[in-house]
Order: C-alpha cells, then structure tokens, then sequence
C-alpha cells in the first residue's frame, strides 16, 4: 500500500508542494542595528560638544570643533545605511531629527553666547526648525510632504557655517587669513539663514494647501 499522498485525479503521482510564488517580504529591520547606533552616538556627542563649548582656550575649541564635524558625518552616515540596507526603522524616525536638531540649534546658540553669532539670526533659525518640525508632526495624519533639495541644501550651509564660525582659526593660520575665513563663515551663514527661511515659508504653504483639501477620504470597499 502506498502511503505517499496524491493529487486526486492523477492516480498515483506524488504530489508536489506548492510552488513558491517568490521571495519573501523582508522582516523589520531590528532596533539595534548600525544606522541606529550611529544616531545614538550622535545624541551622546551633544552634552559632550556643549561641554567642550563652555570651556576656554583654543585647543579646547578646536577639540569641540573636531566633535561637532563627527556628529555631523554621523548624521550622512546613518540616513545612507538606514535606506540602503533596509534598518529604517520608528526609532531612527524619531530619534534622527531629534539628534539633529539638538546638534545643530546648540552649537547655534553656544556661537551666540561666545559672541560669534548674532542672537537674531539664532533665534530665527531656531523658530524655524522647531516650528517646522511641530507642523511636521500636525500633517502626519494628512500628508507626508518629503524633503526638498532647499531644505537638503539648508542643512549644508548650516553645517559648513557652523564648522567656519567653531574653528579657531587664529591658532591655525596667520591673522588675516583667519580674519578672510570668518568672513566667509559668516557669509555662508547668511546664506544658510535665506534658505532657511525660504525653505520654511514653503513648506508651511505646501501644508497648508493639503490642510484645506480636507483629511483623505477612506476606502471602505
């Protein structure tokens, strides 16, 4: 008597498992992977930066300095890894923009404490981010509206900024070529405070004309 189950109407074929219709869809992304860590690290070297900022002498400054341009490059590091292989995952989510916004508003604000920055432009840069990033948090239900190229090139010239206005760089050139690339620190703040700006005022009418079509109908078929 054979025991081997067959198909119904083929006598006595043994049947086949059934084909695989492809592969399969990839699981979550685990919570503690490299894309994450990275942002972690990130959070971590905030206090350290502040610390760094508060004390005095160049060497210091130029230790600060040398943090803040590695948190910075953790920040590229991570958003390439997490889409890349797949580690995108709600923490990273949150926890990026929360990092990011931690490094750059303090070093902002510590460059105006040390009297590197006027206090108008940090208090602009500041309403600006946070106020964009709690309108993010309002359209979540309605839209994702994505990142433009203004908001990506805004966070490089707030980055390159930063970085010119940290460096002593009386400790590391001659006196009128440190004097040239504060100038020019400060131009590209300038720079980076119009696309701020700029980039603000069109997200906030972007949102708003999704905000008045009203809430996405649900498809209840």
């Amino acid at each position: 008597m054979n025991a081997t189950p067959t198909h119904p109407d083929h006598g006595d074929v043994p049947a086949r498992p059934p084909a695989s219709t492809g592969p399969s869809e990839p699981g979550p992304a685990p919570l503690l992977n490299i894309a994450n860590i990275l942002t972690i690290v990130r959070l971590v070297l905030v206090p350290v930066f502040v610390q760094l900022m508060l004390g005095q002498g160049g060497d210091v400054r130029l230790m600060a300095t040398a943090v803040f341009i590695g948190a910075a490059l953790t920040d590229r590091l991570d958003g390439q890894l997490a889409r890349s292989r797949g580690l995108v995952t709600s923490f990273g989510k949150i926890a990026d923009p929360i990092a990011d916004k931690a490094l750059t508003l303090s070093a902002f604000v510590l460059l105006s404490v040390a009297g590197h920055l006027w206090w108008w432009v940090t208090i602009v840069i500041i309403v600006r981010e946070l106020g964009i990033t709690l309108l993010r948090l309002v359209m979540l239900r309605r839209a994702v509206i994505a990142a433009s190229r203004g908001g990506k090139l805004k966070t490089a010239l707030q980055i390159v900024g930063i970085i010119g206005l940290l460096t002593p760089w009386d400790v590391l050139v001659p006196g009128a070529a440190a004097g040239a690339l504060t100038v020019l620190a400060r131009l590209v703040i300038a720079g980076a405070l119009i696309v701020t700006v700029v980039t603000g005022v069109d997200y906030a009418v972007s949102a708003w004309r999704i905000w008045r079509q009203g809430p996405p109908e649900e498809d209840f078929r």
